[in-house]
């Protein structure tokens, strides 16, 4: 099976070669191992780091580590909850990180975890259970070859989502195409939370908010930095346990506040781009 039946490509103008690559599945990681791919002969192994941003999902946890595939590491940021999530997650998975976030936020739980992270490729995924842990390949396969950002779309063939209300639908498309416009991607979901990059870059995207606005911040930065987006297909599930914390309203102007201040920054500050990629 190819990698290119995973992937949308053409999401930036930094694309990854448009010749499919043939792999073999890697062999069955254990926890804290490398994952193994054979690319036209050559042998890659990385290290996946899966961090797990959570405030109050202690109910949600088993589900989602039972469905998790063996990774190098599993950071699980806990958000100051009051309903034991840390201590389940030691409980159910006694090799996982446990970081106590120091602020407060969706957004700054993944920047914590990302700063933590010591695997080659860092995956963020949601603790209530509204993403598919085994799409979790899917984002490591893009990276391996050649993207430098995967990020989840829900409006793929093979994607979909059982939870997104038409408000929040409404909103993604119109945002989608102001920074469509703006930055010359093709997006076809701009606020997905399901996300993989290289932790190489880091540094580069620097990024500096705390809200559920990260999502679209890491997109708007991967593409002013030139780097490879490639966007997979992934399914939204509803949440498995209680109610979510996004408020569509709330949170849908702290992501027009993202969009307008990197606008202003690329046009009125006069910086087109941030500074260069890192390949190292």
């Amino acid at each position: 099976m190819a990698i290119a039946d995973f992937r949308q490509r053409g999401t930036h103008a930094g694309f990854a070669s448009p010749t499919p690559v043939e792999r073999r599945r890697p062999r069955p990681a254990a926890a804290g191992e490398p994952w193994t791919y054979v690319l036209n002969g050559a042998t890659v192994r990385v290290t996946v780091s899966v961090i797990v941003p959570a405030r109050n999902e202690a109910a949600n946890l088993a589900a989602l580590f039972d469905s998790l595939p063996p990774v190098y590491e599993v950071i699980v940021v806990d958000g100051h909850s009051v309903d034991g999530t840390a201590e389940q997650a030691l409980a159910l998975m006694p090799e996982a990180r446990i970081i106590t976030q120091t602020g407060r936020g969706k957004g700054n739980a993944m920047r914590e975890g990302l700063d933590a992270a010591t695997g080659d490729i860092a995956v963020f995924i949601d603790a209530d259970g509204s993403n598919e842990p085994g799409e979790v390949e899917r984002f490591v396969l893009a990276l391996v070859n050649g993207a430098d950002l995967a990020k989840g779309s829900r409006f793929l063939e093979r994607g979909g989502s059982a939870d997104i209300t038409g408000i929040r639908r409404m909103g993604n498309a119109a945002l989608r195409g102001i920074v469509n416009r703006m930055y010359g991607t093709r997006f076809t979901d701009l606020a997905y939370g399901f996300n993989a990059v290289w932790t190489r870059h880091r540094d580069l995207l620097e990024l500096d908010c705390n809200g559920f606005e990260i999502e679209t911040l890491i997109h708007i930065r991967a593409a002013r930095l030139g780097l490879v987006i490639e966007e997979v297909p992934s399914y939204e599930n509803q949440r498995t346990v209680g109610s979510t914390n996004l408020h569509a309203l709330r949170d849908g102007i702290r992501i027009a506040a993202v969009l307008i201040r990197e606008i202003a920054d690329q046009h009125v500050n006069r910086r087109p781009e941030r500074e260069g990629r890192s390949d190292t």
